[in-house]
């Protein structure tokens, strides 16, 4: 559930005081962007790395960016502010309204930017998988852009939660692993850790991105390979990572026991690193801010 105050366009204002209108066309028909950031002891994590992504998925996608990173990171602090969040996440939107025919003549800026903060979804400790095919098209040329066009994504997770499982494996046109719904997959061989490279159609995660650097901090390597669902099967770990899970270990996919369905040594190698680089980038940010 997000927060009461939200930042639309120029304003930080009340949830119920923000209006959309029909007349966006970008709203309707799904032409936009987004980010979800992780917010820690009221910091925005690897704000950065968000806001990169946003400005190359924006030149992808044609979406216009009038905004500028420095400016809103300041607004997302005062939403972060507002709603008094030590510890949760923020989503940053920026959708473009003069797109098509189907929109109206009222006065609306070129582009809406809405930020809104909540809570931090609850995870179980170790997540169960299924898997579907044709989840992901890899030779789109929106592939792996963090649109606002969503339903493929949410539909997909719903169906499997229908079925019992936590998320879903999504396989691409070629019946390659790509990624999860809202999070990058990555098994364990060996010493070795692959993950899906990002011709797979998946998206190229913050969370992903920091764990290919720090993970030789963790006594690993990560590489990017071509994954089939039976080398998820017969890894001797698998776990997911997403802005909102850090690193997630899962004890089953598809029916198939991980391993002895228990977190790895790995994954739980991984996690406390990425712990330790999250924490160091917020104590930096604070001591900054003093």
């Amino acid at each position: 559930m997000i927060h009461r105050y939200v930042f639309h366009n120029e304003e930080l204002q009340p949830v119920e005081k923000t209006r959309w209108s029909p007349g966006q066309a970008g709203l309707i028909c799904g032409w936009g962007l987004f980010t979800t950031v992780r917010i820690q002891r009221g910091e925005a994590f690897a704000y950065e790395r968000h806001w990169r992504r946003l400005e190359k998925d924006s030149a992808i996608a044609r979406v216009p960016m009038p905004y500028s990173g420095a400016k809103v990171r300041v607004q997302l602090q005062e939403v972060i502010r507002a709603n008094h969040v030590k510890d949760g996440c923020a989503r940053i939107y920026v959708v473009w309204n003069t797109v098509g025919s189907w929109r109206s003549d009222e006065k609306m800026p070129e582009v809406d930017l809405v930020i809104t903060t909540a809570d931090l979804p609850s995870y179980p400790e170790m997540m169960r998988l299924t898997v579907r095919e044709q989840g992901r098209h890899a030779a789109s040329p929106l592939a792996g852009v963090k649109t606002i066009s969503w339903l493929n994504s949410v539909w997909a997770v719903a169906e499997a939660q229908r079925e019992g499982f936590d998320e879903v494996v999504l396989l691409n046109e070629r019946g390659e692993v790509s990624e999860c719904t809202a999070a990058n997959i990555f098994a364990v061989k060996g010493e070795k850790v692959v993950t899906p490279p990002l011709s797979s159609g998946c998206l190229e995660g913050v969370t992903r991105g920091v764990l290919m650097e720090i993970a030789s901090e963790a006594g690993t390597s990560v590489v990017e390979q071509t994954m089939r669902p039976e080398d998820l099967y017969s890894a001797d770990e698998v776990f997911v990572t997403s802005t909102n899970r850090n690193v997630i270990g899962v004890k089953e996919i598809a029916g198939h026991t991980i391993a002895d369905g228990s977190t790895g040594i790995v994954t739980k190698k991984l996690d406390e690193a990425f712990e330790a680089y999250l924490n160091e980038y917020v104590d930096r940010r604070l001591a900054s801010n003093r």
